[in-house]
């Protein structure tokens, strides 16, 4: 008996398609659109088993078949209830987020990092996975050391996942007064392991009076991080050296809220003055770059926007998060899609590739957006 045979018998005692292997079968499904899972699961209650089992989602991881979700954290203004949303895209229809209700309540307090499959979520103390292939949630050891105004980051080469907060303060006195002086905090969480590294690294970095970061994104194994002083500097962290550095006054000349990285290349949607597509690419001199292509149609769907969150959507493409005042008065949030492609001299283009509201509940207020690969 196959190996795969053999993990089918613990999923049913019976033949999924009688005429055929159950490994060829899990072939045939793993080669499937992930879309239309929904659909066999209605089958049979061994399709629905086979569904909703790891063993089918590691095939399709090797036969190299993943597709990239999209998952959000929204906050009801209304109730204060944090839940899980994934986006459902269907074919000539509008994409729409829709409520994974499998998925408990989120901690309000919580910080959000994506990783392979998984959803990795930490609140003050504790911490939580959340499977995105069969959408349950397991529980890992709790974070070492309690840790405030934190941000989460995953190097997926190291297979490591970096909390940097603040684990302490302390009160200094400066130019006649009291004040409270501020030290960063590492610690690692080894996802192959499932443990916490040992040592927390305290780090020696002054930040201001302010503790908080604005945003943090990941770049060519390194940590980049927007402070929220009143200088508004960008640092990097970097892990093998276990040091920080001040950024240069490029990329500190831009306040890169809700940004993302698509191939190592850091994207957000500047409203500042008008409406353009910015990128940095830290490898090079150049500085920002505007990404051409997108003004007309960017500045038609984002006019009066008052935030936008980007995520990476997979390779060569993002995603854009942002509210909407539709004619009828009311506010939505909206997706819009945008296909990129690097030019020989490093122009960079995009494409619109479409634009819907995802959300149309005038109480619901986005947290966090993040993108899996099932």
């Amino acid at each position: 008996m196959s190996e795969l045979t053999e993990q089918f018998s613990e999923l049913s005692a019976s033949p999924l398609i009688p005429s055929l292997p159950d490994d060829v079968t899990l072939d045939i499904v793993a080669r499937v659109p992930r879309s239309h899972y929904p659909i066999l699961s209605l089958v049979s209650k061994s399709f629905r088993k086979l569904i909703a089992s790891s063993k089918l989602y590691k095939r399709r991881y090797q036969l190299g078949i993943t597709q990239h979700r999209l998952y959000a954290v929204l906050c009801n203004s209304n109730t204060g209830d944090f839940s899980f949303y994934i986006l459902h895209k269907k074919l000539n229809c509008s994409n729409r987020l829709v409520h994974v209700r499998s998925l408990p309540p989120m901690s309000s307090r919580g910080s959000y990092v994506p990783f392979g499959s998984k959803v990795y979520a930490f609140n003050d103390l504790s911490a939580l996975i959340f499977d995105c292939t069969s959408h349950t949630v397991h529980p890992i050891s709790d974070i070492p050391q309690r840790m405030s105004y934190k941000v989460v980051n995953a190097i997926e080469e190291e297979k490591k996942i970096y909390v940097i907060g603040d684990s302490f303060c302390h009160v200094i006195e400066e130019g006649g007064g009291w004040w409270k002086g501020w030290r960063k905090a590492v610690t690692v969480f080894d996802t192959e392991t499932q443990s916490w590294e040992p040592k927390v690294v305290k780090e020696d970095m002054a930040v201001g009076l302010g503790p908080f970061w604005s945003d943090s994104v990941v770049m060519d194994g390194k940590v980049y991080l927007k402070g929220c002083n009143s200088k508004r500097d960008s640092f990097v962290y970097g892990p093998e050296e276990k040091k920080w550095e001040l950024m240069g006054e490029v990329m500190n000349s831009k306040d890169w809220e809700g940004a993302c990285v698509v191939d190592d290349v850091l994207y957000y949607l500047d409203c500042s003055e008008k409406v353009v597509l910015r990128a940095f690419d830290p490898k090079e001199k150049c500085g920002w770059r505007v990404v051409n292509g997108l003004e007309e149609s960017l500045v038609a769907e984002t006019a009066k926007s008052k935030w936008c969150d980007a995520v990476s959507y997979g390779e060569k493409k993002l995603a854009l998060f942002f509210p909407k005042k539709r004619d009828d008065g009311r506010h939505v949030i909206c997706c819009a899609e945008i296909g990129l492609e690097r030019c020989h001299g490093g122009e960079i283009w995009g494409k619109m590739e479409s634009c819907d509201v995802v959300i149309e509940d005038e109480q619901s207020e986005l947290v966090k957006c993040v993108t899996v690969t099932i």
